[in-house]
């Protein structure tokens, strides 16, 4: 990586050297469907660095200035360092604090896409490896897991972090696999921690919380400062059954545990799938009584090897008409700007509930997330099947301005909104442990 760069280059929005290759990134042959306007760059399951770097210079013409956070002259760090988390420079630790607060800066170009949505939320997946095997995420005979040196490092994943919060990420959520089996989990969210005088303003974690109550009073002294906790049933003999391993009472310590110190909101992520825990959606909902946490019904989603079928599929309306039945003074709650979850509470109730509802009625208009995996690509889009390797760019010193070329390019290739519930199950796409939750 260069040490600095100078007037970040962007990508034209009339000329995009866009790189498009349709696949499933762990098979041996790639499906490449070019699009009008675009190029197909060779066969293989993730474009390389080496033809991003030539199809960037093959536009380099038809590039043009733009204003983006840091101004035209302003020196950006990007450094390879021994140690990952050493402080930056103090000029340009104070020079970052100047540039935090004036609030006036255009939004980055190269973080924006065709249809005008800002993505300033980046989930990275830490580790393919998990303490469970849950029905709707891995395949019941397991997945291959990527070599270790094929992992991004935490040298890696702070520097890249360190890029997209330069260029506007305010909120980075850490995931898997299960992340608290990284070693260096408190290393990087320390490191992420110093982002905030970038701009970063939330460290998030999607945990089993099977480790989660011994572990999180480091996990908050380092920085984390909002979690997303996984549980489908509160009935003991179902959790092994659906995660098929032990582990429901550490998972319920660790709820009490961020709870007692103060983590507010304390979300639950529940996966509905008939046959299995539709039976448990009210009694979700009355454990908000006197704990104040969002439970969050998801709709069971279609990924590689998770067996989805419509007759598992339960509806956010089907849910919401169960709920009515025993609450009928369920409430609706305002939601904020790009919130995934349609919000409801109880009157008188400490917490409340919510919907994902990514099958039904999708919100993919308001989308600004982005996911980089375990292995180091970019997806830009959960239920998309296009990737493109930032772990190779960086292994082989891509300058930063070609690297952030290419994450451009792969934004502005975003569509308007995914393939629909029905075709979704027919793609190719990483079962859903190899994206990250």
């Amino acid at each position: 990586m260069s040490a600095v760069r100078q007037g970040p280059v962007c990508i034209a929005n009339t000329a995009l050297p866009v790189i498009r290759h349709v696949c499933h990134v762990h098979s041996q042959s790639a499906l490449n469907v070019p699009a009008r306007g675009f190029r197909v760059l060779g066969e293989r399951s993730c474009l390389s660095f080496q033809d991003a770097r030539l199809a960037v210079a093959s536009y380099k013409s038809k590039f043009r200035k733009c204003s983006t956070v840091a101004p035209a002259g302003a020196a950006l760090p990007i450094r390879q360092e021994e140690n990952p988390v050493s402080d930056l420079k103090v000029d340009v630790r104070q020079s970052a604090k100047e540039k935090v607060a004036t609030f006036d800066r255009p939004f980055s170009d190269f973080l924006t896409d065709t249809f005008g949505r800002q993505h300033r939320y980046l989930r990275i997946s830490l580790t393919e490896r998990c303490n469970l095997r849950c029905q709707y995420c891995m395949p019941e005979e397991g997945v291959s897991l990527s070599p270790r040196q094929n992992i991004l490092t935490t040298e890696e994943i702070l520097s890249l972090s360190r890029l997209f919060v330069a260029e506007g990420i305010n909120k980075i959520r850490l995931t898997g696999g299960e992340p608290l089996v990284r070693k260096d989990i408190i290393t990087i969210i320390d490191g992420l921690n110093r982002l905030r005088e970038l701009g970063l303003k939330h460290i998030g974690i999607t945990t089993n919380a099977v480790t989660l109550a011994r572990r999180l009073p480091d996990l908050q002294a380092a920085g984390l400062d909002q979690i997303n906790l996984s549980l489908d049933t509160l009935v003991p003999a179902k959790f092994e059954f659906i995660t098929r391993r032990r582990g429901f009472d550490k998972v319920m310590k660790g709820i009490d545990k961020a709870l007692e110190l103060g983590y507010d909101p304390m979300k639950i992520n529940c996966v509905v799938m008939r046959g299995m825990n539709e039976d448990e959606i009210c009694d979700f909902v009355d454990f908000t009584k006197d704990k104040k946490v969002d439970i969050r019904f998801i709709e069971y989603m279609p990924f590689g090897g998770n067996r989805w079928n419509t007759k598992k599929f339960v509806s956010y309306q089907e849910m919401l008409h169960m709920i009515h039945e025993r609450f009928p003074d369920l409430t609706r709650l305002s939601d904020r700007p790009n919130d995934t979850s349609k919000a409801y509470k109880v009157p008188g109730f400490a917490g409340q509930i919510g919907f994902i509802t990514s099958m039904s009625e999708h919100f993919c208009g308001t989308c600004n997330r982005l996911r980089l995996t375990a292995d180091g690509n970019l997806k830009v889009c959960l239920h998309g099947n296009a990737e493109v390797s930032l772990r190779d760019a960086l292994r082989e010193n891509m300058p930063e301005a070609e690297l952030l070329d290419v994450i451009g390019a792969a934004v502005k290739r975003k569509k308007k909104q995914h393939a629909g519930m029905t075709n979704l199950s027919q793609m190719e796409n990483r079962p859903m442990i190899l994206i990250g939750g």
